[in-house]
């Protein structure tokens, strides 16, 4: 019945943020190729009059990409978002949003001057209360149609550059689904090609950054749905859990006790449709997800392939990954070896760093473990618990920025695969941003974890910590040195010494210092004290 209450209560607010702008969907928008709609305050494109933004050509980065998709020309999602758009709003100052009608993360207030820091905390520190409250969150988005952005439906080809728009309208919820999935899907090269090996925000450096986005997105959609300012998405922290704890009616959602692979009648979201979910059909079809309904949610925790995924990641696992002071290294893919990108995704051995094909660890982990929906990664999003499993993930990420404090340039400027630069645009999103600007801790974006404030991230142990660990590498070295220099001090002082001595005794008797008399002694011994 809260529940119930709840939904009703908040169906009144309707907003939202994601995509392709409504506002720029037309055949107009796309064969001038410019994404700068008014914003509603003072009704001049990117709210210019009011010193907000302008409309701006966009500047795409020139640094070589690494040769693991070796096309050109052939995919939408390629030099994003030029595909579609060279124009788009550029926003001063504080302000975000395709129309710069939005504050930046972290600002709030009707000029975008007010600080505020938002903490995410366990889902299962929330009271009854505050978890239903989620819930009916969650539930209130699936329902609620955008009024602000829409799903393309067809390539820019297929809509014949433009002057055939094909877009469709998408619920909340699912227009976060259909963003992950767009992100993630084959190449679609002509005639019945696809390549497989492309990914915009997974298995390479952007996965942290893009996933990051994504959640602070889905944050401020529902803060916006609901009225709720101090909406905050929870975690689940999965170290050493020993099954899926949230998967109950309580929270997530339980067994269906007639067909395991579904989820319990008692649990609201076993009424939820997926979307999405069928990659080889599209690819078969040379075409995109539409949004359409494609069956309910799967899950069957722990009916996994366990020789895949022996187990859920540990509490020592995560700390392997943060002790690894290298973000990326060599082909900054899946095959990266002492990345902590790579590890933390799970490609990478959390014991040893080293990757490998024939493991799925740590973040992948809870992925295949769910063994359903979360675990084909261009659906993936359609369960909830996805949101809860990242926002940990990001935790993970914040320590390590916290542990390690990397400038931004510690994120490769150039060379990683494509779309996952320092300064490329993430696909797909509008307003743009880079995957280097989320380089950056959470409390400069506006959020932080409960379970991180007690050790706050400028403490001195956390500043100092990764030069300990530089100094602990070398230390063999420093006792060598010492060893060595102490021998060759004493050399050095033993044949000064036998010099000064074989000079003191050339001396005449006149020229011989003088003994100390007894207040010459003690004044001495006094100034050795001080």
């Amino acid at each position: 019945m809260l529940l119930a209450a709840l939904y009703c209560l908040l169906w009144t607010f309707q907003t939202s943020a994601g995509h392709f702008p409504r506002a720029c969907a037309s055949s107009k928008n796309l064969m001038e190729k410019e994404c700068c709609p008014p914003w509603e305050g003072d009704g001049s494109p990117c709210g210019q009059l009011s010193g907000r933004g302008s409309c701006q050509d966009i500047i795409l980065s020139k640094a070589p990409l690494g040769p693991q998709f070796p096309f050109a020309g052939v995919d939408d999602r390629e030099s994003w978002p030029s595909v579609f758009y060279n124009r788009t709003c550029q926003c001063f100052g504080n302000f975000m949003g395709f129309n710069c009608g939005n504050c930046k993360f972290g600002f709030w207030g009707p000029t975008c001057t007010e600080r505020r820091l938002l903490v995410r905390r366990n889902i299962f520190d929330l009271s009854v209360p505050e978890k239903n409250k989620f819930l009916a969150y969650l539930t209130l988005a699936k329902h609620t149609t955008s009024p602000d952005y829409v799903i393309p439906t067809g390539t820019y080809g297929q809509m014949n550059n433009g002057s055939t728009p094909l877009f469709n309208d998408i619920n909340i919820y699912d227009l976060f689904v259909w963003m992950h999935y767009y992100v993630s899907r084959d190449a679609l090269l002509g005639g019945s090609e696809i390549w497989r090996d492309i990914d915009f925000a997974h298995e390479a450096p952007g996965f942290l950054p893009w996933h990051r986005l994504f959640l602070l997105l889905w944050e401020k959609e529902i803060q916006k749905l609901t009225g709720d300012e101090n909406f905050t998405i929870p975690y689940w922290d999965w170290r050493d859990a020993e099954n899926c704890d949230i998967c109950t009616d309580e929270y997530m959602g339980g067994r269906n006790p007639a067909n395991p692979n579904l989820l319990s009648p008692a649990s609201f979201f076993s009424s939820w449709q997926v979307i999405c979910s069928q990659l080889e059909e599209y690819n078969s079809r040379h075409s995109l997800c539409n949004g359409t309904s494609e069956g309910p949610i799967l899950r069957n925790p722990g009916n996994h392939d366990k020789a895949r995924t022996p187990r859920l990641p540990s509490s020592a696992d995560v700390e392997f990954c943060l002790s690894l002071t290298q973000y990326e290294s060599g082909s900054m893919d899946k095959a990266a070896n002492f990345s902590f990108r790579n590890t933390l995704e799970g490609f990478a051995s959390p014991l040893t760093g080293i990757a490998d094909a024939s493991q799925s660890s740590m973040h992948n982990a809870l992925h295949i473990y769910m063994n359903g929906t979360m675990s084909q990664v261009p659906g993936s999003a359609n369960d909830p618990i996805f949101l809860l499993h990242h926002a940990f993930v990001d935790s993970i990420f914040e320590q390590w920025l916290r542990r390690h404090h990397p400038l931004q340039e510690v994120y490769p400027e150039a060379n990683a695969p494509i779309g996952h630069n320092r300064e490329s645009y993430m696909v797909p999103f509008i307003p743009l941003y880079r995957n280097g600007d989320f380089f950056i801790s959470s409390r400069d974006l506006g959020y932080d974890y409960s379970y991180l404030q007690d050790s706050g991230p400028d403490s001195f142990q956390d500043y100092i910590k990764p030069y300990l660990e530089q100094a602990s590498q070398i230390w063999p070295w420093l006792i060598v040195a010492a060893v060595v220099g102490s021998v060759l001090t004493a050399v050095l002082g033993g044949l000064t010494s036998l010099f000064c001595h074989r000079k003191r005794k050339q001396l005449p008797e006149e020229k011989q210092p003088l003994l100390m008399d007894k207040e010459d002694y003690h004044s001495l011994l006094y100034q050795s004290h001080l």
